[in-house]
């Protein structure tokens, strides 16, 4: 199987009237170039256009929308009231990991008593464990709370049953039928769902309900003789695991992702403060969130315990909190390690096929590491733009991350596959799965069967999207400062990109062995570009071009400057 080199440069969406955007400037008194951007993300009228510029925490829909919350929020203030013990259960990512602490630190703040448990990703795999329920219930525990995890749990949840545990699941993911049989079961995605946005993070379901429930306590005078905790302090772990999570940054996500990188910019969290201090973060913005501080957070669940970063967020102490945060920082390098080797093998595997190129990838290995499995899958996605499946081997079992790309739903593609796994998990795009290891071959032919009903040859082409064409001089710095206003960007919500044809790169330089400087000139103007992790292709960068590229701010010892950040480019058409 060979690398997919060839990129198909597509519009966003077909040609947009001149009169529409126009009037949208209008209206939200916008340069006509951000009107144009946001109507290619089909926000065409002012009402929604002021939504998405203003994102404002008021103006969140009503949490009692989510179906379960009513009744589970009923159950923890009587719980907080009563002075019973709640569990709090997450899982071992960074969504499980912040939803843990944000749960367990409101609630304590609240009078809770409270535990946390988080699996080990080795010891006790995916999802609700049943022996962290018993654990629960012998230490006096009589609410158990998941978060991030337990929508499957159907076992587990007759197990709280004979416990005398009333279960309480917070959960994003897709739910399965039968759904646990558990006290409450909060997930937008169920049936009777009201709330008007489903693609909530796990932990921004956590803070829903918490939002419902100091509601709830303020009805019932809670706060008479105790002060009332301001909520917005959890903003900044919503925010990081949402954005780690790659839910799309629109609707609640913006809203919450917005507000939370204000407040880890602000934050006065110790934990928060040395993971930025060790990743070498000063401004928080997405990507930093989801290359510097996530994958440190995230490591000490593919490698050690989960629990170690819920400690650092938690820990208020500064001189206690910056060895934590160097311990998570060895962690994920080690974890980079393991992760090159593995994809070192599995590119040698891929590499060495001949014959029909297939439509997905699905392989496994007893040398692999189940903590990195996920992060080389979406590694094999960049490299050849195929829906990926990655087994990790050991003693005739597997444990598997999937990864995908646009057009192929894994859970939906997993759930026809069913027969031969024993059992799985995830949404659209991220899965998680346990098989045999004598079903792993065969169910590699099924998951292909269903991969070429579902894609086409065109499908496996990757697109990069891009917001027009545009003449290098339309990009003054106020025209591009505005742009930056339209953050946070990501999933959903992508960077503003776009095309200029009949550009010249002048002056091309090395940088840092793997990037790329030059300047890039289009008839009388100019303008400095950045090219990262394209030095092996500057021998390209001759004759006229087309360039697709996202404009930035440059600040550089104290001056502001325009700068074009490369995607992509080719010879001029």
């Amino acid at each position: 199987m060979e690398a997919v080199s060839l990129r198909h440069w597509l519009a966003r969406q077909s040609e947009l009237p001149q009169t529409a955007i126009d009037r949208l400037a209008v209206e939200l008194k916008l340069a006509p170039l951000t009107a144009r951007v946001l109507a290619l993300r089909g926000i065409a009228s002012a009402e929604a256009g002021n939504a998405f510029m203003q994102s404002s925490l008021a103006s969140l829909p009503d949490p009692f929308l989510l179906p379960g919350t009513s009744r589970a929020v009923q159950r923890l203030a009587a719980a907080i009231e009563g002075g019973e013990r709640i569990a709090v259960h997450g899982d071992y990512d960074v969504d499980g990991i912040t939803g843990t602490a944000l749960l367990a630190e409101t609630l304590r703040l609240l009078g809770a008593e409270v535990e946390c448990h988080i699996p080990l990703r080795l010891k006790d795999g995916y999802g609700l464990s049943g022996e962290a329920l018993r654990q629960a219930a012998a230490g006096g525990a009589t609410v158990a709370l998941s978060v991030d995890c337990g929508v499957s749990a159907v076992a587990e949840a007759r197990l709280a049953l004979e416990l005398g545990l009333d279960l309480i699941i917070t959960d994003h993911h897709q739910p399965p039928d039968p759904l646990p049989a558990a006290f409450a079961i909060v997930n937008p995605h169920l049936p009777e769902n009201r709330f008007p946005f489903r693609d909530l993070a796990g932990v921004g379901v956590a803070f829903l309900l918490l939002v419902a429930l100091r509601k709830t306590l303020r009805e019932r005078g809670f706060f008479s003789a105790r002060p009332e905790p301001d909520l917005r302090r959890g903003l900044d772990m919503v925010a990081l695991g949402t954005i780690a999570d790659v839910v799309p940054l629109q609707g609640v996500n913006r809203i919450l992702v917005r507000a939370g990188l204000k407040s880890m910019n602000n934050s006065d969290r110790p934990g928060l403060r040395a993971l930025k201090e060790v990743a070498a973060v000063s401004e928080v913005s997405c990507g930093n969130v989801a290359f510097r501080l996530a994958p440190r957070l995230n490591a000490a669940g593919r490698l050690e315990d989960a629990l170690l970063g819920v400690e650092l967020l938690l820990e208020s102490s500064p001189e206690r909190s910056l060895p934590m945060a160097r311990l998570l920082d060895d962690f994920n390098r080690e974890r980079q390690e393991i992760e090159q080797e593995a994809l070192r093998q599995a590119v040698a595997r891929l590499e060495a096929e001949k014959g029909a190129g297939r439509y997905s990838i699905v392989l496994a290995d007893a040398r692999w590491h189940p903590g990195v499995i996920g992060i080389v899958a979406s590694r094999l996605v960049e490299r050849y733009h195929r829906p990926a499946v990655l087994i990790a081997l050991e003693n005739g079992r597997g444990k598997g991350s999937a990864r995908s790309i646009a057009g192929f739903h894994l859970y939906q593609s997993l759930e026809r596959c069913r027969r031969h796994l024993v059992g799985f998990g995830g949404h659209a795009f991220a899965a998680g799965l346990s098989i045999a290891e004598n079903e792993v071959e065969v169910f590699a032919a099924a998951f292909e069967e269903v991969a070429r009903e579902c894609l086409s040859e065109e499908d496996l082409q990757p697109r990069v999207l891009h917001d027009g064409e545009i003449l290098l001089e339309e990009l003054s710095e106020s025209a591009v400062r505005q742009l930056a206003e339209l953050a946070p960007f990501g999933a959903g919500n992508p960077e503003p990109s776009f095309l200029a044809r009949g550009g010249w790169a002048q002056q091309v330089q090395p940088v840092g062995g793997k990037h790329l400087r030059f300047t890039l000139r289009q008839g009388g103007y100019s303008l400095p570009c950045i090219a990262f992790g394209m030095a092996e292709r500057q021998q390209d960068l001759v004759g006229e071009l087309d360039l697709l590229f996202t404009p930035v701010l440059n600040e550089w010892r104290g001056k502001v400057s325009v700068q074009l950040r490369l995607k992509d480019f080719r010879p001029a058409e």
